[in-house]
């Protein structure tokens, strides 16, 4: 499953946020002013949430909703596409007006490149940035906060104690009595807390998805300890997210120190905020480990990921080994 197969999943909803503004990157001499302010900021800080957003996942493969070629920015222009031929009347549904509406369409499409699929996208260096900050004994990032239902957070090794996803994910299925979760390989399927025709391993209750839909209530234990978070810290880090989505957007302003954005786009608190870096996210997440001091600190990160890459493909040649095997005893028993 995509990104785009995804918000297809979401009920209509008209109040999205402002989509498709443009995207603007420091300059250098910027930049590295920027740059030397957050190292201090983060040396400085007790406490440090991070709050992510889509903008951390378009390395990998996924687009955002809101950027200039987001789901939502192309939807739009979709849409005003369709209302501008709609308008035209019929004497003028010569043949230069059709190939006019067909080129439009066509160039909207080709905007619109096919999304990696969230199952076979791997954790940016953002991803593992995150997790190698939050990790004992560095310990310099104390919570995640994702807004993101891709599951790379999870995939990247974080721990579920140091991170939520307030929005749901696509791989996570929740007991609907025992409240245990389980983490799958593959998209679980539904919205709103639908039964997923599973059930618990624990307790035999009902498993249910996490994917909220517009008007579903936040998690409540989640939520909770997203605001308890957001309150203690220092600072709170908004990564890849225009925090146009309420209530997350207003998060960062609880920071007691203050808080810095990172993303090309502006925000509606661009003004309340320390600072905000208009430049790729896996480039200010690599310069800001190595300003604290953590030069080789990717290779480790890497080293697990291929480990439990290849132990998941042991896993499937042995399942595939096991169906061979039942195959070829079900063939000897009907001959």
């Amino acid at each position: 499953m995509s990104s785009d197969n995804y918000a297809g999943r979401l009920s209509e909803y008209k109040n999205k946020g402002i989509c498709g503004l443009p995207e603007k990157n420091e300059t250098k001499r910027s930049l590295e002013h920027k740059l030397k302010r957050l190292i201090q900021l983060v040396k400085e800080s007790n406490h440090t949430t991070v709050i992510t957003g889509a903008g951390i996942s378009t390395n990998a493969g996924i687009p955002d909703f809101r950027g200039p070629k987001g789901i939502w920015t192309l939807e739009n222009k979709q849409k005003q596409a369709m209302r501008k031929s709609k308008k035209r009347k019929l004497t003028e549904t010569s043949s230069s007006s059709c190939t006019s509406n067909a080129t439009t369409a066509n160039n909207i499409a080709a905007e619109m490149t096919p999304s990696a699929s969230f199952e076979t996208a791997k954790p940016t260096l953002t991803h593992r940035a995150i997790t190698f900050l939050s990790s004992d004994p560095i310990n310099q990032v104390q919570y995640t906060i994702t807004q993101n239902v891709d599951g790379l957070h999870m995939r990247s090794g974080i721990s579920r104690a140091k991170h939520c996803f307030l929005h749901g994910c696509i791989f996570t299925e929740k007991c609907e009595d025992c409240k245990k979760e389980f983490f799958r390989d593959y998209d679980i399927q539904g919205i709103s807390f639908q039964y997923t025709g599973r059930v618990c391993e624990s307790c035999n209750g009902k498993l249910r998805d996490t994917i909220l839909d517009w008007e579903d209530d936040l998690p409540e234990d989640d939520w909770q300890r997203a605001q308890a978070e957001c309150e203690q810290s220092d600072l709170i880090l908004a990564l890849g997210t225009s925090l146009r989505i309420q209530p997350v957007g207003d998060l960062p302003t609880w920071a007691k120190k203050g808080f810095v954005i990172v993303n090309k786009q502006e925000t509606p608190y661009d003004g309340q905020a320390e600072m905000r870096i208009a430049a790729d996210v896996d480039l200010v997440m690599d310069r800001l480990l190595k300003g604290l001091g953590y030069t080789d600190w990717d290779e480790p990160m890497k080293e697990k990921e291929c480990a439990k890459n290849e132990a998941k493909a042991e896993s499937c040649v042995d399942e595939k080994k096991e169906n061979d095997e039942r195959e070829n005893d079900a063939i000897k028993v009907q001959s």
